[in-house]
């Protein structure tokens, strides 16, 4: 068998490296925080979450016991075709619900979908099973809440970096309670394997925001933590997005590899001179991601309901 990256990459992209490495070249790449101080300075420094219009509907939602604050866009002036349920960046200790909210108003906008993005809880305070817990319970309620809330069952996960890990961890603790509500996934920059045990794991096994969400878990391999360790049928089709220069490249190819053994529809796309988060850049190669996961996600929201298994 031959395999070759390039063949994961649209042949209309090749035109637009140019511009991406020029972007790139006066850009200094991000870094995150190297230990707790640094993490308290960044949080004290950050700016608030830009506004979007209208604002969404801040609840608190329940499930199983359990409850979570959500924050939730709504279309205006018609029914929503789908509902997305979001779980924000942020290397698991960063961020909020809040800072998706412009990015959130325009999936509302352009696909006729309803958002509802989850505040989950964020390491160190709150390590793990904390964040994984709340986005079960959002999505939980979600399944039980949609049809009467938004008038639709059609429901799919978007995530970003960190959230893509914590989206993955929640499908699967959806299909191993017997649950196969979600019709689809869009994952971009996900980090799978956070124990450093594969090659692909290995690239980041210096970086804080594993020790800070892992916490005293005794084995980093459990799948719960480590997505790519889990057993993978049975999951919805699966759109993943990657930066060929992004950190996580290998660790997608190789959650990617394993999704479709296990059987799962999987539609890798791979994007040149791209490093990690570029497609909330202001790059052509970043809007064209946003169109691909656009129409990707458009054919998932607005087919006809289906019955649930």
């Amino acid at each position: 068998m031959r395999f070759r990256v390039s063949s994961l990459i649209d042949p209309a992209l090749w035109p637009l490296v140019a511009e991406s490495r020029e972007f790139y070249a006066h850009r200094r790449p991000g870094r995150g925080p190297g230990n707790l101080e640094e993490l308290t300075e960044i949080r004290a420094s950050a700016p608030a979450p830009v506004e979007c219009c209208p604002p969404p509907a801040v609840e608190t939602v329940g499930a199983d016991g359990r409850s979570v604050r959500v924050r939730i866009h709504t279309p205006r002036r018609r029914p929503a075709a789908g509902v997305l349920l979001e779980v924000h960046t942020g290397g698991f200790y960063l961020g909020s619900a809040a800072g998706s909210d412009v990015r959130n108003r325009r999936l509302v906008d352009t696909l006729g979908v309803a958002v509802v993005s989850v505040d989950y809880r964020l390491a160190p305070e709150n390590p793990w099973p904390a964040a994984p817990d709340d986005c079960e319970t959002a999505a939980l309620w979600l399944v039980d809440h949609a049809e009467a809330r938004f008038g639709t069952t059609r429901l799919a996960a978007v995530g970003f970096s960190a959230g893509s890990t914590l989206a993955m961890a929640t499908l699967i603790r959806l299909r191993d309670r017997g649950i196969h509500a979600f019709d689809g996934a869009v994952l971009q920059c996900g980090t799978y394997d956070l124990s450093a045990r594969t090659p692909a794991g290995r690239l980041i096994a210096d970086e804080y925001f594993l020790e800070a969400y892992a916490g005293d878990a005794p084995d980093r391999t459990y799948p719960d933590i480590s997505p790519v360790f889990a057993a993978l049928h049975d999951l919805p089709p699966i759109l993943m997005v990657i930066g060929e220069d992004d950190v996580l490249f290998e660790d997608n190819l190789v959650m990617a590899a394993r999704l479709a053994a296990a059987g799962v529809e999987v539609d890798l796309r791979v994007f040149p001179a791209s490093p990690h988060a570029f497609s909330v850049h202001e790059t052509s190669m970043a809007r064209a991601a946003s169109n691909g996961i656009d129409e990707w996600l458009r054919d998932r929201c607005t087919m006809a309901d289906r019955s649930r298994t």
